[in-house]
């Protein structure tokens, strides 16, 4: 039984909507946040990137950083770039990529569904980046980013969904600069607000598609905000933490793409006759890159050639949901014990490179500052939803949703 429940949104005024709507804090650095920023007081970076406002010799965890992030939040409010809504409604958020299209329903879910399992992980977290938003967060007392949620379609909900969005105007509607479109309605009617109440109530789980750190954040601040409320009722908005929540049949994974700087010593031709051992190698003689289009199939790109190379049987256990995975299968016979990437988590050796950014940019990195490349096949959602069921966990940079959140169109106030 998921509890999912409405709350009085702090979001943009409507004209300048898409002007503060920003792109989520981690999936740039603080130069390209701080040029993303530049010439626009209204992006909402200034809040969730609030470093970009101070000089650079300021470490980007320094107390200051989140006393700006408080302050720009509060001038927001009080210059009415930012409103909050008077009452506790549900929204509708709508995003549009390419002409694909996931509808999902922005709330808030509970920190002890978090805490029994009724919210699914799939991932560990780093504890920096859990204090970082720890202290984002409790600075700003507001979830300052949404949680991204999924759950097994229900015929229900989404009949509730359509049709409130037949027949009500959004009150957002705008195309960022990525020429993804975003459309948000309002549902502020009760008997409809009761109905998406207890249609989540019948749902037994949800689960964690992006934005575990910020999800463990968020319950570690409502945990502490417990303790220095010893008589908390558990109806307190600290208990509660923002959502977004897609059906699974809305979401699209892209391919997450490995570089790595060197051979681990080995010269190519060494290099090339371990991979047989584990791998089917064959050069690829099209024009452009190759991208894989099955299972257990990967795209190598070294010394200006394109490989395929199809995982050998007996490499992976197609029984077990983890090792099935095709990251798990290029990091155990090939990234582990050829290249020496132990822990991908943490080795300086290699790097992660977003589907959306294409193959065109594996090629780029290796001329500039890399020795090799990896195109991998996407994890599907249902391989996610099947770890996570399973209790496991996914190897680091196993997924790359597409499209992303914005921030800034939702705040969760933690002190209403």
């Amino acid at each position: 039984m998921a509890v999912v429940r409405p709350f009085k949104g702090i979001r943009p005024r409507g004209d300048i909507v898409d002007k503060v709507a920003s792109l989520p804090y981690d999936v740039m650095n603080r130069e390209e946040a701080k040029e993303m920023a530049k010439r626009n007081k209204f992006s909402f970076l200034h809040v969730v990137r609030s470093e970009i406002d101070l000089d650079d010799s300021v470490n980007q965890y320094d107390e200051l950083v989140y006393k700006t992030a408080r302050k720009n939040l509060d001038n927001m409010i009080k210059e009415g770039i930012l409103i909050q809504d008077e009452k506790p409604v549900f929204y509708i958020y709508r995003q549009i990529m390419d002409g694909r299209v996931q509808t999902g329903i922005v709330g808030c879910t509970s920190i002890d569904d978090y805490m029994n399992d009724i919210i699914k992980k799939h991932e560990f977290t780093r504890p920096e980046k859990e204090i970082d938003r720890m202290k984002n967060f409790d600075y700003c007392d507001a979830n300052t980013a949404p949680i991204f949620l999924t759950y097994r379609k229900n015929d229900d909900i989404n009949k509730i969904v359509n049709e409130w969005i037949k027949f009500h105007k959004p009150v957002y509607n705008f195309t960022s600069e990525d020429d993804i479109i975003h459309i948000v309605w309002i549902i502020d009617d009760e008997n409809t607000i009761t109905k998406i109440n207890k249609k989540f109530a019948e749902i037994d789980y949800l689960y964690i598609a992006d934005g575990h750190h910020r999800s463990a954040s968020s319950v570690k601040v409502g945990l502490e905000r417990r303790k220095q409320n010893p008589n908390y009722t558990g109806n307190e908005e600290f208990n509660y933490f923002l959502s977004v929540i897609f059906p699974d049949e809305d979401l699209f994974i892209m391919d997450y793409n490995r570089v790595v700087k060197d051979l681990n010593g080995l010269s190519v031709e060494e290099f090339i006759k371990k991979v047989r051992e584990k791998f089917k190698v064959e050069e690829y003689t099209d024009k452009g890159q190759y991208k894989p289009i099955q299972k257990h199939t990967f795209g190598m790109f070294l010394e200006g050639k394109w490989y395929k190379l199809t995982a050998k049987e007996g490499t992976y256990d197609e029984n077990d949901p983890v090792d099935r995975l095709d990251v798990s299968i290029l990091q155990r016979n090939l990234l582990n014990p050829i290249l020496g990437i132990e822990n991908p988590r943490t080795d300086n050796r290699i790097d992660f490179v977003g589907g959306i950014r294409g193959l065109v940019e594996l090629e780029r990195r290796v001329a500039k500052d890399m020795k090799i490349a990896f195109s991998m096949y996407p994890t599907t959602i249902d391989d996610l939803l099947s770890i996570a069921d399973a209790g496991k966990v996914m190897p680091p940079k196993s997924t790359w949703f597409e499209p992303k959140l914005r921030s800034g169109l939702f705040v969760h106030r933690l002190s209403d």
